[in-house]
């Protein structure tokens, strides 16, 4: 069993990655959207780039129990879309201007309005309402392009309809509620008070918000795979898909404090402004003195936040613990899901999805 991701493994998700882009950038798709603005902004984020994660732990776990994984691409691109949508939505919830390095939805067209102010005449106030509100109906349209995308499972690549209609029934209506519900918890909790939540409360939130999504394409490759919907080993698959997704977003959190941001995407210290109760806050502060605590308290949800309050509150999560302590239960979740996977038989696909485990602890974007 492999210990650290090799470069085949990453020459393996770069196939997938170029593989889901291709699908997604089809004229076919793309000739749809209109008018301009939609149809940029429906593209955008799979354009800026990423590794796919999430569709290449559905073709993994497809190709993992003996299935061809070629015909689990409308899937596969289907759950990339899906998810790219609560990306744009999330954006414009935490107020981030950068997504992989490049203006949000939202800000793009904000500052697009301003550039052009002499046509559209909007103030500052109303070129931010347009940004927010073509980043609404983006997401809307990219939610049911992903559905539709599905359904090609059985229209084109001739999988059991049954297995099709179960997979979009689960997507768009426990998948889809969990992680509204993930996404309304972290909002609730951002404006709780630190000593109301558990580490327990906390964690659950972070797999609704994402260890729903990555449970669902375990499940999703595996059921295409074995065409059965009820199996041990595609709830082993899944089983193991929902463990790492919630180390995912730990180490998320964790790269969120120190992560670089030219690496990230995203400005560093965006979580602690906006006042996000994450598992490496929680643990820094429980082990702080009341002195340390008021620190924290000053710069985490304070909007206007220096920038040089913000390192020293990275420090002290670091010095108090912080990281050290939600790497460790990263790293206890991975070792968790590893046995899941004795239920499928050993193969390169195995061992890829043993390797997708460890990058995801190891990571550093």
């Amino acid at each position: 069993m492999p210990t650290d991701p090799s470069e085949d493994f990453f020459t393996e998700l770069d196939k997938r990655c170029h593989l889901i882009r291709r699908y997604i950038l089809d004229e076919r798709f793309i000739s749809r959207f209109q008018p301009e603005d939609i149809r940029w902004a429906v593209t955008a984020y799979i354009r800026y780039g990423g590794k796919r994660l999430r569709p290449a732990i559905l073709l993994f776990s497809c190709g993992a129990v003996g299935g061809d994984e070629n015909i689990a691409v409308p899937a596969a691109a289907a759950v990339e879309i899906f998810h790219t949508w609560t990306l744009v939505h999330d954006d414009i919830i935490d107020r981030d201007p950068l997504r992989r390095g490049q203006a949000t939805v939202h800000q793009h067209y904000c500052d697009r309005c301003r550039e052009i102010n002499n046509n559209y005449k909007l103030t500052h106030e109303e070129a931010k309402h347009y940004g927010t509100s073509i980043a609404i109906l983006t997401g809307d349209i990219q939610h049911g392009w992903g559905i539709s995308m599905m359904a090609e499972l059985s229209t084109r690549f001739g999988v059991d309809p049954l297995v099709t209609l179960d997979l979009i029934n689960e997507l768009d209506t426990s998948v889809l509620n969990t992680l509204v519900e993930g996404e309304v918890l972290d909002i609730q909790f951002s404006q709780l008070d630190i000593d109301s939540l558990t580490p327990q409360k906390i964690e659950d939130m972070l797999w609704k918000k994402t260890g729903a999504l990555y449970e669902f394409c375990g499940r999703a490759g595996a059921s295409i795979g074995t065409g059965r919907r009820d199996d041990p080993q595609v709830n082993a698959v899944a089983k193991f898909a929902a463990l790492c997704g919630t180390a995912f977003q730990l180490q998320d959190d964790i790269l969120g404090v120190i992560g670089q941001e030219e690496t990230l995407g995203k400005p560093i210290g965006s979580d602690l402004r906006e006042g996000k109760r994450t598992l490496v806050v929680y643990t820094a502060y429980h082990n702080a003195g009341d002195r340390e605590r008021r620190r924290i308290m000053r710069v985490l949800g304070n909007q206007n936040a220096s920038e040089t309050d913000v390192l020293e509150t990275i420090k002290l999560l670091r010095d108090l613990g912080g990281i050290d302590s939600v790497a460790a239960r990263a790293k206890t979740l991975i070792e968790e899901a590893r046995p899941l996977l004795d239920a499928i038989p050993d193969s390169p696909y195995r061992n890829l999805l043993y390797q997708w485990a460890d990058f995801l602890i190891n990571r550093e974007f």
